[in-house]
C-alpha cells in the first residue's frame, strides 16, 4: 500500500487534487491555480491549511500569503526555478522497468560521488552506466538535487528538498536513470541536506517560523526545530519520498552534527526502513564531523570517515594547518588506529579545537561502518583553488593509497574523475540572479580562506573564483576519458569483488600497527574465516617487518622489506 504522504499535493483520482500547507503563523492561505479562479484554504487548529481542486497532474499552483505567492515548500517539480509555480506531478506515471530489483548487500557497496550538474544533468549520467559498472562502481551517489536557485549550484543551497532541480531534468527522468542503473546491478543513492534550507527561495519563515530555532545557531543560521512534530515529519516524509517513489536505494545525510536534536535520526532511519519493507536493501550513512558513533548503532549502515582522509592527505601532501594539524604529529599510527578502529578520535583531545575532546567509542563497530575516501566534493571544494590529490601528491605515492583505500574492508567512496587521474580543480558554485546576494556570496566565500598565512594579503583572497561566475563551473567539469589510471582502477575494483566482497559480512579487526614514519601494517579477520592483511609505505625509503609467508593476492614484497610508496595485500586461509 503506498506511503502516506502529509506534506504535498495528493492527486485524488478523476481530475482531482487535494492541497496541503502547514502554515501555523497566519489565518488565511489562498490556492492559486493557473486558469483557475483562486480560492481560501480551510486552516485547523495544528496550522494545517487544506483545499482540494478539480485538477490533475501538470497542474500549475501557488499558496498565496498576504500578498506574496510562495511555491509549495514541498513541491515535487517546480515549473522553473524556486519561485516559480509549482507543479502537480503523478507518482504512478513512470513504467519501472526493473521492478524485481531489491538492492545489494552493504558489503558489496563501492561508492562513486558525482555532480549531476558536470556530467550533463539525469540523462548525461545515465548515459555513463554503462562505463560506471565496468570500472567496478556498483553505487551511484548524487550529490545534492533539491531545487536550488539559478542554473547551477554545487548542491547544498537547495531549498525545495522533494523537488529535482529542473536544470537536471524532470522526476520521470531521475526514475529513468535510476531504473536504468538498477538494470545494469548499480545501486543509486542521494545525498540529502536536512541541517539548513539555502539563501534564496525559502519562504518557510514567512509562514512557518516555527520550522527554526533561533536558540540554536548553526553555520547556516539558525537550527532547524526538529522538536516539533511537523517540522519531524516533513524531512522524514521527505526521506521516505526518495526512497519509496523514486526507489534510490540509499540515503547520504549531510552534516548531521549540525541537527540538534538527537532523538530525530533513529527515528527517521526506523520510519524510512518500516516505509519500505523487508524486501529491499537500502541503506543509511552520515556525515558527522562530531565523530559520534551512535548513529552507527541506531540503524545507520556507516559514516564518512574524515579521520581517515585527513591522516592520508597529510601523509600524501605535507599539508598540516587547519584541522589537519590534528593529525599531523605521528601521522602513520593514527593511520594505523583509523585502519583499525575507524575513528583517530574517539573522545581524545583535539588541539584544533583547543583541546577539547572530540569523538565517542567505536568499540565493536565493523570495519564496514566507516566509508573510506582519499577526497570528496568537501575536501576539494573547500579548498581555496579546489585542488585535487593529483596536483597536490605525488603520483608515485598516490598509487599505494589508492590501492590501500580500494581493498581494505572499509567500504570505498571514489569522487568523479579520480579513476582517471583528472587534474581539474572541483570548485564552489554558484547562480544567484540577486547582484547583491551574488556579491555576498563572493566576499563572504573570499573572507573564509582569511585565517590562513598564505590569505592574509588581499590581492591573494581576490584569486579565489568568483562562485557566481559561469567559468568557476566550467572551469569544474573534469575529463573522464579512460586512460592508465582507469584501467588500474578496473584492477583493484576486480581484485575486490572477485576476493572481498562475499567476506566482508562479519569481518573484525586483529590491529594496526606503524611500521616506519609513513608506514603502517593491518590485519583483519574475513567472515569466513581468512586472514587480509595490508602493508601500506607511502613514505620514500623501505621500511622492514614481519609479512606473512603466503603469495601477495596484491603487490610485491621482497623477504621483510616494503619499498617505497608500496602496497602489499595478503589473503590467508
Amino acid at each position: 500500500m503506498p506511503y502516506a504522504f502529509r506534506y504535498g499535493p495528493l492527486p485524488e483520482g478523476e481530475g482531482r487534487t487535494r492541497f496541503r500547507l502547514w502554515a501555523p503563523s497566519v489565518d488565511r492561505v489562498t490556492l492559486q491555480i493557473e486558469g483557475k479562479d483562486d480560492r481560501v484554504m480551510l486552516r485547523n487548529e495544528d496550522g494545517w491549511h487544506e483545499g482540494a481542486a478539480e485538477c490533475g497532474a501538470g497542474a500549475r499552483y501557488k499558496f498565496r500569503i498576504g500578498d506574496v505567492s510562495v511555491p509549495d515548500p514541498a513541491s515535487r517539480m517546480q515549473d522553473q526555478d524556486v519561485h516559480d509555480w509549482s507543479v502537480v506531478m503523478d507518482p504512478s506515471s513512470y513504467e519501472w522497468q526493473h521492478k524485481g530489483w531489491s538492492g545489494r548487500p552493504w558489503e558489496e557497496t563501492v561508492l562513486y560521488e558525482l555532480h549531476p550538474g558536470l556530467l550533463g544533468g539525469f540523462t548525461g549520467i545515465q548515459h555513463r552506466l554503462e562505463r560506471l559498472a565496468a570500472l567496478g562502481i556498483t553505487a551511484v551517489e548524487l550529490m545534492p538535487i533539491a531545487d536550488f536557485p539559478g542554473e547551477r549550484n554545487w548542491g547544498y543551497d537547495g531549498v525545495l528538498p522533494f523537488a529535482p532541480d529542473r536544470a537536471y531534468g524532470t522526476p520521470d527522468e531521475l526514475k529513468a536513470l535510476i531504473d536504468t542503473a538498477h538494470g545494469l546491478g548499480l545501486m543509486v543513492f542521494l545525498d540529502v541536506v536536512y541541517n539548513h534550507f539555502g539563501p534564496d527561495g525559502n519562504y518557510l519563515q514567512l509562514y512557518a517560523p516555527q520550522f527554526f530555532d533561533k536558540s540554536k545557531e548553526t553555520p547556516w543560521g539558525a537550527a532547524i526545530d526538529f522538536r516539533q512534530t511537523d517540522v519531524r515529519r516533513y524531512f522524514i516524509e521527505n526521506a521516505i519520498y526518495w526512497l519509496t517513489e523514486f526507489r534510490f536505494d540509499g540515503l547520504r545525510f549531510d552534516a548531521v552534527h549540525a541537527i540538534c536534536d538527537k532523538t530525530f535520526l533513529p527515528e527517521l532511519a526506523q520510519e524510512a526502513r518500516d516505509a519500505v519493507g523487508p524486501a529491499r536493501h537500502i541503506h543509511l550513512v552520515v556525515e558527522n564531523d562530531d565523530n559520534d558513533s551512535r548513529l552507527l548503532r541506531s540503524g545507520f549502515d556507516a559514516q564518512w570517515d574524515d579521520d581517515l582522509h585527513h591522516v592520508l592527505h597529510v601523509l600524501l601532501t605535507g599539508e598540516h594547518q587547519g584541522y589537519y594539524e590534528d593529525y599531523s604529529r605521528d601521522a602513520a599510527a593514527k593511520l594505523a588506529r583509523c585502519l583499525s578502529e575507524g575513528f583517530v578520535y574517539q573522545g581524545d583531545p583535539s588541539a584544533f579545537r583547543d583541546g577539547e575532546s572530540r569523538g565517542t567509542s567505536t568499540s565493536g563497530l565493523s570495519p564496514t561502518a566507516f566509508v573510506f575516501f582519499l577526497q570528496n566534493h568537501d575536501q576539494i571544494g573547500n579548498r581555496a583553488f579546489g585542488e585535487r590529490l593529483t596536483v597536490l601528491a605525488d603520483a608515485k605515492t598516490l598509487e599505494p593509497a589508492v590501492a590501500l583505500q580500494l581493498l581494505a574492508p572499509q567500504i570505498p567512496l571514489i569522487f568523479t574523475g579520480e579513476e582517471t587521474g583528472a587534474r581539474e580543480p572541483f570548485f564552489y558554485f554558484t547562480d544567484h540572479h540577486d547582484p547583491k546576494l551574488a556579491e555576498a556570496v563572493r566576499d563572504g566565500r573570499r573572507r573564509e580562506f582569511t585565517k590562513f598565512p598564505e590569505f592574509a594579503d588581499e590581492q591573494k583572497r581576490a584569486q579565489v573564483p568568483d562562485p557566481n561566475a559561469l567559468e568557476t563551473f566550467q572551469r569544474s567539469i573534469p575529463n573522464l576519458k579512460a586512460n592508465a589510471t582507469t584501467a588500474r582502477y578496473t584492477e583493484l575494483l576486480q581484485v575486490r569483488r572477485q576476493h572481498l566482497f562475499a567476506r566482508l559480512r562479519g569481518v573484525v579487526s586483529e590491529g594496526a600497527q606503524a611500521i616506519g614514519p609513513a608506514a603502517v601494517i593491518a590485519h583483519w579477520r574475513l567472515g569466513d574465516g581468512g586472514r587480509l592483511t595490508i602493508a601500506c609505505n607511502l613514505g620514500k625509503g623501505a621500511v622492514t617487518a614481519s609479512f606473512p609467508d603466503a603469495e601477495p593476492l596484491w603487490g610485491e614484497c621482497s623477504g621483510g622489506n616494503l619499498g617505497p610508496s608500496t602496497t602489499v595485500v595478503w589473503i590467508e586461509p
